[in-house]
């Protein structure tokens, strides 16, 4: 058999095998080791694992690489990430220390309206600009594919320039884009006291407009996403929302019970929503209706840490009932300015009480099922993506018990060494 790459001699090799689907409850724990682990890649896609002892006696290689005594796996994958905007906050930073809450600084026109402003005067290439060092940073970290939504523009062209942003960004640099629509973000200013007004733009202009662009290019459509939430939108403007995008073909997600449980968790479980994202403050019996779903759960845990908050998403709750739960950086301007998906790792274990291994799991093949990438990204298995990472490390565990250093040591997307 020949091969382009051969990488043999891993300490470990993570496979995070799951072929029926997202890992749930006690299978998350699985990571599918090979000790003194190999894989052989050929035109970008895996075309076979196994241990160095099997590859070599089988495989020929143009290249190869020695990975002894170092951890391999696959590239992390972002599944929530607010990736293009315009300008900082690091001065609502300064006044959450000094006591404003997150909805004080959004209600007197802070927060997501303050990146608003800014990113509609940027233009697609500032926005590309101030976006592609958070991609290198992402990718040096090991992310090899990410989401990335639109929401800071709140009109249907500023919305659209955005997700004409996330398109030019995908082919200017290797992480890998999945577009979501997050038009439903916040209300906007200019319709301040009009919510409902607003959420009619979204449903008659902006989703048939994104809708539109997509299908001219022959492309499947973006997800659509939600704030449900007090300050944002409410659990039936959000209903309405999802229920017209649903209706013209847009898969769904929705951001819920990030502050106060609206009932966006029961919301997204009643219309298949692929993920429900933040669930910080989820009511019980609604994380065992999410965990009898298919909806995945995605928990941001890098955003209570950025807001000092104490409450992190009931992952073991989650994980024991068996459900999928998967990680995310929430990269945003305001709560969650962080790239590393090693970090987010360090904190789900540290405050929501994952295993190591659930925590890796949930941050590569549960992630992907979270964006519908599962079945090409976020496990080393023959006939998938090439997208593995080389970590520094003598072994899984310590991923998450380190901190503060990046491990990542080689990035390799669709068989290419990329960093």
């Amino acid at each position: 058999m020949h091969a382009d790459l051969l990488i043999h001699s891993a300490a470990q090799l993570l496979t995070l095998a799951s072929p029926a689907g997202p890992k749930r409850g006690a299978a998350m724990q699985d990571l599918g080791i090979i000790e003194d682990g190999a894989v052989a890649v050929a035109e970008g896609e895996i075309i076979a694992v196994g241990t160095t002892a099997e590859l070599r006696a089988t495989v020929q290689a143009r290249r190869e690489i020695d990975a002894a005594g170092r951890v391999v796996m696959p590239g992390f994958v972002d599944p929530h990430t607010h990736l293009v905007f315009a300008g900082s906050r690091e001065d609502e930073f300064e006044l959450r220390l000094k006591g404003a809450t997150y909805m004080e600084i959004m209600a007197a026109g802070g927060g997501i309206m303050n990146t608003v402003h800014r990113t509609r005067a940027a233009s697609e290439e500032e926005l590309a600009a101030q976006a592609m060092p958070r991609l290198r940073r992402m990718l040096a970290h090991g992310t090899t594919t990410a989401e990335a939504k639109s929401g800071y523009g709140l009109t249907t062209a500023d919305e659209l320039k955005m997700l004409r942003v996330v398109d030019r960004l995908a082919g200017q640099q290797p992480v890998e884009l999945v577009p979501t629509f997050l038009g439903a973000h916040a209300v906007p200013a200019e319709y301040a006291g009009r919510a409902d007004a607003y959420v009619e733009l979204v449903i008659e202009e902006m989703l048939p407009a994104v809708a539109a662009y997509y299908r001219e290019q022959g492309r499947s459509l973006p997800f659509c996403d939600v704030f449900c939430e007090d300050g944002a939108f409410s659990l039936e403007q959000s209903r309405r929302i999802l229920e017209a995008a649903r209706g013209m073909g847009f898969p769904l997600k929705i951001h819920v019970d990030e502050f106060q449980p609206l009932g966006g968790t029961r919301l997204a479980v009643e219309l298949g929503a692929v993920s429900a994202d933040h669930l910080v403050c989820t009511p019980a019996e609604e994380i065992a209706l999410l965990a009898r779903s298919n909806t995945i759960a995605v928990s941001l845990p890098g955003t209570p840490f950025g807001l000092a908050h104490p409450a992190y998403t009931p992952a073991r709750a989650i994980i024991d009932q068996g459900g999928a739960l998967a990680l995310a950086t929430d990269l945003n301007p305001g709560t969650c300015y962080c790239e590393s998906m090693p970090f987010m790792l360090a904190l789900a274990c540290r405050y929501m009480k994952l295993w190591p291994a659930e925590a890796i799991s949930a941050a590569t093949i549960n992630a992907a099922h979270a964006i519908r990438m599962g079945h090409r990204v976020g496990s080393i298995e023959k006939g998938k993506q090439a997208d593995i990472i080389i970590l520094d490390l003598p072994n899984y565990r310590h991923l998450p018990y380190r901190f503060g250093t990046n491990p990542v040591q080689m990035v390799i997307k669709r068989g290419q060494v990329v960093v």
